[in-house]
């Protein structure tokens, strides 16, 4: 790749972050580490009904949990000088006009058209209005909307994941890109501020494909070179219904997987190989994932996000994790046992804060399952001397098999149950070592610890 990429995350701060957001934002991102370029975070807040303060800062701590760090940043609310002196070269140059339709007249327009099997598109009844006509109409007080004048010719351009792709201009309404109080719909502030900024590649999902056409006809307009494109798949929730910042912030919002627990490197990781042949390879740093990422192989069937996945991905991220790593959260769960423990209990590790309920199961308290009494005694009475090893476990379960006959789940079920007070866990000759004799002995007598 010639030159260096700068590529841009642009959320509108009206509502939590989702899944669906953050593989945006994880794109561009390990697009632009990989290249050495620049990734950029925009706030694309002109909707002042819509976007707040709260929300923008959560985009802020959404992406740091995520360790999306940004080179650039701009808030679209504080450029609108930039915008508006677009907007006046296009007028100027015929390209963006007034219009009066109110939405129930174009509704009945478009309702119209449908039922003389026609395509729904505004028929630039605007462009015929005069100057007395446009004069009359804001004597009854309308104010116009302000459409862009497409070129009904096929624009093409070649996008990194999806090819050849061409939008015929003819086959789409004028774009409104002011509304009737003045405010900038998305598309002008966007536009414009890709070119300022000088973003060289946008990345983004395949619902944005026809606006893509749209938008590469306004960049023209406007006398700059357009970017170059990719658009990827779209990620839908377990029902294959898109996702929303509305409906799927209790479930999919990035503030609600941080707080049930999960890492966020497992998410980078299964958000970057969602939708390519890719195996998902759980890793530890985003320099990894950067090395291992490569756009053309993303895929252009709509993919789903099962939390089922997510689980997975945690659990094989936490296998990694190393011990001075884990040391300082282990800590702050009051579970740091040292790294034997953790080599002992990573392994069953779904959340991390799982630690603590294994440390407890060590130290105590624990309340001890005793089904046969007898079993138990005579499984205290075959404790060897203490000091106890990896190679513990086995000595004592053959000596306790030789003196109950017991075998297979017979002999190790209830031992686990005396011990844990669970039926599922640790490899017990790992455990076992930690918890010692005093403790073993204790609880195979049926006491609480």
């Amino acid at each position: 790749m010639s030159g260096s990429p700068t590529v841009r995350f642009a959320p509108s701060p009206t509502g939590w972050l989702h899944v669906g957001n953050a593989r945006a934002a994880l794109f561009n991102f390990l697009f632009a580490l990989k290249n050495g370029g620049r990734f950029m975070l925009r706030m694309d807040d002109t909707d002042d009904a819509r976007s707040t303060p709260e929300f923008a800062a959560a985009i802020e701590e959404d992406l740091a949990w995520l360790g999306l760090g940004h080179d650039l940043f701009a808030r679209q609310s504080e450029r609108l000088g930039f915008y508006e002196a677009a907007a006046e070269k296009l007028k100027a140059d015929g390209r963006l006009y007034p219009a009066y339709e109110s939405a129930a007249e174009l509704d009945r327009r478009r309702k119209r058209q449908l039922a003389r099997g026609l395509p729904p598109v505004y028929d630039r009844a605007a462009l015929n209005l005069t100057p007395e006509d446009r004069a009359a109409l804001e004597a009854e007080g309308r104010k116009p909307h302000w459409r862009f004048k497409l070129d009904h010719v096929h624009t093409a351009f070649e996008d990194m994941i999806q090819g050849h792709v061409e939008v015929d201009g003819a086959s789409l309404s004028d774009p409104v890109l002011i509304r009737e109080d003045g405010r900038f719909l998305y598309t002008l502030p966007s536009i414009v501020d890709d070119i300022e900024f000088a973003i060289t590649h946008v990345i983004r999902g395949a619902d944005h494909i026809t606006n893509t056409g749209v938008q590469i006809q306004i960049i023209r307009a406007l006398g700059a070179k357009p970017p170059v494109f990719a658009h990827y798949s779209l990620l839908n929730g377990p029902d294959g219904k898109p996702l929303s910042k509305r409906n799927d912030a209790e479930r999919f919002s990035l503030r609600a997987l941080r707080e049930a627990g999960y890492e966020p490197m497992a998410l980078n990781a299964l958000l970057a190989r969602l939708g390519t042949p890719d195996p998902m390879e759980p890793c530890l740093s985003l320099d990894e994932l950067a090395a291992g990422f490569d756009i053309a192989r993303l895929g252009r069937s709509d993919i789903r996000f099962d939390p089922a996945d997510l689980a997975r991905a945690n659990t094989a991220c936490l296998h990694l994790l190393p011990y001075e790593a884990a040391k300082p959260r282990l800590a702050s769960l009051g579970a740091d046992l040292g790294p034997v423990f953790w080599e002992a209990v990573k392994p069953n590790l779904v959340l991390f804060r799982d630690a603590a309920e294994w440390a407890r199961v060590v130290e105590g308290p624990v309340e001890p399952v005793i089904e046969e009494a007898d079993f138990a005694a005579a499984a205290a009475a075959a404790l060897p001397p203490e000091p106890w090893g990896l190679d513990t476990w086995g000595l004592w379960t053959d000596a306790v098999k030789q003196a109950t006959g017991r075998k297979g789940k017979a002999l190790f079920m209830p031992l686990r149950l005396a011990l844990t007070g669970l039926t599922h866990g640790p490899e017990l000759k790992n455990l076992l070592p930690l918890i010692g004799r005093d403790r073993t002995k204790a609880r195979l007598t049926g006491l609480t610890d």
